[in-house]
């Protein structure tokens, strides 16, 4: 009896040694993706990713802007878009450019979660699409494998 409850001990205490290996924080991940895209675009100057709710997921934005605040405000664009290119066309929404005296600011579709990008007056829109996108489908497809939880476990045991 007693090597069998050494034995089930030894079982026991593989099961219940179990570490978790995930990735980095996921917002750390999303912030490296927002600074590499800043990096690539000129006349960029800020950044950030926010759930459809408003609430702040990263961001890199310059210290005039009040992350929080802007993060509401893409949550609130991004509904209402959505709303409005469901009600024009039945289909869903990709992005809407908001074109100002001093800039642009443009708000990507991504899954659960914005990626809004603010430019400089002098920035090509062109190009902020072609590098702002894949970072949108990117930011989109990590945080949704993080929610659903592809988080792996292993055991410590070798």
């Amino acid at each position: 009896m007693t090597a069998r409850r050494k034995l089930l001990g030894e079982w026991m205490g593989r099961l219940t040694k179990v570490a978790v290996v995930s990735d980095p924080d996921p917002n750390a991940v999303v912030l490296a993706e927002l600074k590499a895209l800043r990096d690539r675009v000129p006349q960029m100057t800020g950044a950030l990713v926010a759930s459809s709710d408003g609430l702040l997921i990263a961001h890199d934005l310059p210290a005039h802007i009040e992350p929080n605040g802007m993060a509401a405000l893409s949550a609130s664009q991004l509904s209402l878009s959505y709303r409005l290119a469901t009600t024009a066309h039945g289909g869903g929404f990709h992005e809407v450019v908001v074109r100002g005296t001093e800039g642009h600011v443009v708000v990507y579709a991504a899954g659960w979660t914005s990626l809004t990008v603010l430019a400089g007056p002098e920035a090509n829109v062109g190009r902020l699409h072609l590098e702002s996108r894949p970072v949108a489908r990117t930011i989109a497809e990590h945080l949704s494998a993080v929610a659903d939880g592809k988080d792996q476990i292993s055991d410590t045991d070798g």
